[in-house]
């Protein structure tokens, strides 16, 4: 396994380069696919965006995100983000599932809340051609963020549904601590939607969620979880997502550059 057939570049990584710059800046460097989220797409304008990423000859890899299903509104919002990634051409749509209802500390319901929403859901992305991916976050996030945080949990709803439908995220920065995390891959087969690659920084900064780094940067076997989803069946794209101050502070081309060495160095 060798090059970049399967890299792609989620934007977020270059949060401050804009979406054109982002897509001319892969497409120069050979890079096959892109993931993208919602906000910078909305901002591009929706069909203007998916033109221009086909234009370009980029497979659409994922989009982020939907979920956060304590939120008022958040069935219709979750429809409109299953029609964006449709008319993208991305094929998982990624789900956080949000944290505890305000005033709540049942965690047990809210995860209940969660696979009823994803029910609820089910139908309409199959309609669309479009995978809901949930994504487990690190459990520091459970309350506010995502009340998933294993891939067990993540699958045990996963579970529910047809695997062409429903499947999950296997985000290093997220599972990389977890002692059955392996056992999970393997026990997750064709379920696994999207693999998503950074590594862990220490100390963390003041806001754990920008305490992501590049491949190669921190203490994350990479390469073990790449050859874990590998030994499961999964042969898609490998998304390179950072969430970093640094990173972000740095030019885009810079960055992209910095993450195919990464990628190539730490995760193939």
């Amino acid at each position: 396994m060798t090059g970049l057939r399967r890299f792609s570049f989620n934007q977020a990584t270059a949060q401050r380069w804009p979406l054109p710059d982002v897509v001319a800046g892969c497409v120069a460097a050979g890079v096959p696919g892109i993931g993208l989220w919602r906000e910078p797409v909305a901002e591009h304008g929706l069909a203007r965006s998916a033109k221009l990423v086909r234009d370009a000859g980029l497979a659409v890899t994922s989009l982020c995100r939907g979920g956060f299903f304590a939120a008022d509104d958040w069935r219709a919002e979750n429809l409109r983000a299953i029609e964006e990634a449709a008319t993208l051409g991305a094929p998982e749509l990624v789900l956080v599932s949000g944290g505890l209802p305000p005033g709540s500390r049942d965690i047990d319901g809210a995860r209940r809340q969660v696979a009823d929403a994803i029910g609820e859901l089910a139908p309409h992305a199959a309609a669309a051609g479009v995978r809901l991916a949930i994504e487990p976050l690190h459990p520091m996030f459970a309350a506010d963020r995502c009340v998933i945080a294993t891939l067990g949990q993540a699958l045990d709803i996963a579970e529910l549904f047809d695997p062409t439908v429903v499947g999950v995220v296997v985000d290093a920065y997220h599972v990389w601590w977890d002692d059955t995390v392996y056992a999970q891959i393997e026990r997750a087969g064709p379920r696994i939607a999207a693999f998503q690659v950074c590594d862990w920084v220490t100390p963390l900064p003041e806001g754990v969620l920008l305490g992501r780094a590049l491949p190669g940067d921190g203490c994350i076997e990479l390469r073990r979880l790449r050859e874990a989803v590998d030994a499961a069946g999964y042969a898609g794209p490998i998304e390179v997502e950072v969430f970093s101050a640094e990173v972000w502070a740095r030019p885009g081309a810079e960055v992209l550059d910095a993450a195919i060495t990464g990628y190539l160095g730490h995760v193939v």
